[in-house]
């Protein structure tokens, strides 16, 4: 596990420097993929209607919902070596 904490915390700063933008849906499942690792499972209520982003955001988290911190951790680091 120590082995795939470092190697996610690599892959955040690697997704940091990337060459060029990824496109919004590759970022929101950057975004959903990142929160599952770090905080497990969306038990936040979804924003109000007049929040698009926030709606949007908490969408991408939910959609992870049931994976493992590890297995998370993994796909981040898998998608960002894709993207490199």
């Amino acid at each position: 596990m120590p082995h795939l904490i470092e190697a996610f915390t690599a892959a955040i700063e690697r997704s940091n420097a990337l060459k060029s933008r990824p496109d919004n849906t590759v970022l929101l499942q950057l975004y959903g993929l990142y929160k599952q690792a770090t905080e497990s499972d969306n038990a936040t209520p979804r924003p109000g209607f007049t929040d698009m982003r926030g709606r949007t955001k908490w969408t991408a988290w939910t959609e992870c919902k049931d994976l493992s911190k590890e297995d998370a951790m993994q796909r981040y680091i898998d998608l960002v070596t894709r993207l490199e």
